[in-house]
């Protein structure tokens, strides 16, 4: 049998919010002094928009175990949604002393670190966010816009390739790839990329744009 923190993740993951957080309170009841629990119920709390409550979750966690890392990452989160960039930043960065090292750190820290309008800081962890997981079409896609903001535009070319060869419903990246080859005077590629970014996305007006002057010119 699953104990209660297993399950209560299990519930988070399959979206039932009630009873992740009946088991984590029973997993807190029977195990005060477990700081996991109270990291898992802040991120319930979290994930249903009580962001308040969920605060003082991870910080009791901290005051049971200083050195547990997800507690920071879960306040940091909650800092980035109230966007407060200042405190996120150093709750992401405190999560990476005490040993988070996931893809979702690099990524949550480099959109952070985008707030303070700095592409160049936030490309190496979007860069490291992708080597960890090549998967994940949106931390490409804003490593790509960090690339391409930085005038890497062959290099960011490639990488919004890739975000739509991973997610073919992607209006921004296909918009981008437009953009992008446009710069390189390849219309034909340009307004291919446009007109898709207007099939997944109808109303996608910068795509829309771009297209009518890429048009207009000709």
């Amino acid at each position: 049998m699953k104990d209660n923190n297993a399950l209560g993740i299990q519930y988070l993951q399959e979206g039932k919010y009630e009873e992740a957080l009946a088991a984590f309170s029973k997993e807190i009841e029977e195990n005060p002094e477990n700081a996991v629990a109270y990291v898992n119920f802040g991120n319930v709390l979290s994930a249903v928009g009580e962001l308040e409550k969920a605060m003082k979750f991870f910080e009791r966690a901290l005051e049971k175990d200083d050195a547990i890392g997800t507690a920071h990452y879960g306040l940091g989160n909650v800092y980035y949604q109230l966007e407060k960039w200042n405190e996120a930043k150093d709750q992401f960065e405190l999560a990476m002393k005490k040993g988070v090292n996931d893809s979702d750190i690099f990524f949550m820290l480099g959109m952070t670190l985008l707030q303070f309008e700095q592409p160049k800081l936030s490309l190496p962890y979007f860069q490291r966010a992708v080597e960890l997981k090549p998967e994940d079409a949106e931390a490409r896609f804003q490593y790509g816009m960090c690339l391409a903001g930085l005038g890497l535009i062959k290099e960011a070319t490639a990488e919004f390739e890739m975000v739509v060869e991973e997610d073919s419903m992607h209006a921004d990246a296909y918009y981008n790839l437009g953009v992008a080859y446009a710069y390189q005077e390849n219309r034909e590629k340009a307004l291919e990329n446009l007109d898709k970014a207007l099939d997944v996305q109808a109303d996608h007006m910068l795509a829309a744009h771009a297209k009518k002057i890429l048009t207009e010119e000709n």
